[in-house]
């Protein structure tokens, strides 16, 4: 037996808001359970915060489903024997085990009640087939089902970091490393591809933040939800998984669409452009710090840009060039899974595009999940 991490996120800062607190509000997330375990625990994250936060209580129950609808049962987590999580500015902190027992396929309705004024600026926003979140008016931990009238779903996450499960020695994790392509759909489609071809021992866990780039991040407000650039995140996130031994890193596309000049806007200057050494540097950092971790690493080719508002003919070209070196390495192919050339220049192929030219449709993302699945196990 051994601890993995079954479901995992990063954390970021969320979008500006200027209600920075919230007091008397429960936070709920049903979390699909990959395999069975009779231990878990949790750990909170607030990293991107600069000042301590306390979660007045934690309770998790089981579910059968994607929603907020928990069993009779539900158990409250000690963190150092006390129901009080109270989280370091850029801390984190760890729940005591808590025996219990998980089977594959149900879920962990995991709550979170913040009694008093909490800053919630740790938070990143994801979206998939198996993922979901709920917010609540009031102490609602030990409701079965949350009160419809004072409480709304959300796609964003707080605190809640990693969830590791006690489980059988042949379970594992595989990372899912990237920006808003990841922090969408294509992880939670290779979890279900997964199951789909009966490889019932792998956990998705997923480490995404929308608006990162692999060499630049943001001081402003404006884009603080655009998060922290690779050295100041990958260690942090990555290095949390426990039992994972692979991990897909597909980032870059921000560094190359982002700059625009300071006339146009005065937070994306020129000068934030890479060279495509800058970014086989960022890749090869992240490739040699995997490899201190022992874990095996994929890469994912970019995605294609074509009539993205900031497209232009120096981005595509640098954007393939860096596809290019890609290939060369163990790679991904998302490209060519979802794109096809036309004049030059890639596209999203048929039905594969979401209607912004840059993040692609739900059913391209179910290709790149299959294809992610079936490079990963073979």
């Amino acid at each position: 037996m051994k601890w993995v991490t079954m479901w995992g996120n990063a954390q970021s800062t969320v979008m500006p808001n200027p209600a920075t607190y919230a007091r008397d509000l429960t936070l709920r997330y049903p979390i699909f359970i990959p395999f069975s375990g009779n231990k878990i625990r949790i750990t909170l994250d607030n990293y991107c915060c600069n000042e301590a936060v306390t979660i007045s209580n934690v309770s998790v129950s089981i579910g059968n489903k994607l929603s907020d609808l928990q069993s009779n049962i539900s158990y409250d987590l000690t963190f150092n024997g006390k129901y009080e999580a109270y989280i370091n500015a850029h801390g984190t902190i760890v729940s005591d085990e808590l025996d219990i027992k998980l089977n594959s396929d149900e879920y962990l309705i995991v709550s979170l009640y913040l009694g008093e004024y909490t800053n919630l600026t740790s938070g990143v926003d994801i979206v998939g087939p198996l993922s979901k979140g709920y917010f609540a008016y009031g102490n609602q931990l030990k409701n079965n089902k949350l009160d419809i009238n004072k409480s709304k779903s959300t796609s964003w996450v707080y605190f809640l970091a990693n969830i590791d499960i006690y489980t059988d020695d042949n379970n594992e994790a595989l990372i899912c490393y990237g920006d808003s392509i990841t922090s969408q759909d294509w992880p939670d489609y290779m979890q279900l591809s997964l199951r789909e071809n009966d490889i019932n021992n792998v956990a998705i866990v997923r480490k995404a933040v929308s608006g990162t780039r692999i060499l630049r991040q943001y001081e402003c407000i404006t884009y603080q939800s655009y998060g922290l650039h690779g050295k100041n995140r990958f260690i942090h996130e990555v290095s949390s998984v426990s039992g994972a031994n692979k991990i897909i890193i597909q980032h870059g596309i921000n560094d190359i669409i982002h700059p625009v000049g300071s006339e146009v806007n005065i937070f994306r200057p020129m000068s934030d452009m890479p060279t495509l050494d800058e970014l086989k540097n960022g890749i090869n950092y992240y490739l040699e710090e995997a490899k201190k971790l022992n874990l095996k690493a994929y890469v994912g080719t970019l995605l294609p840009i074509y009539n993205w508002r900031t497209y232009a003919s120096f981005r595509e070209e640098l954007k393939n060039q860096f596809n290019e070196w890609l290939m060369t390495l163990n790679c991904i192919d998302f490209n060519n899974e979802i794109g096809e050339i036309i004049n030059n220049e890639y596209h999203f192929k048929d039905k594969c595009d979401s209607g912004d030219h840059l993040h692609p449709s739900k059913y391209a993302y179910s290709l790149m999940g299959k294809l992610a699945a079936n490079i990963t196990t073979k």
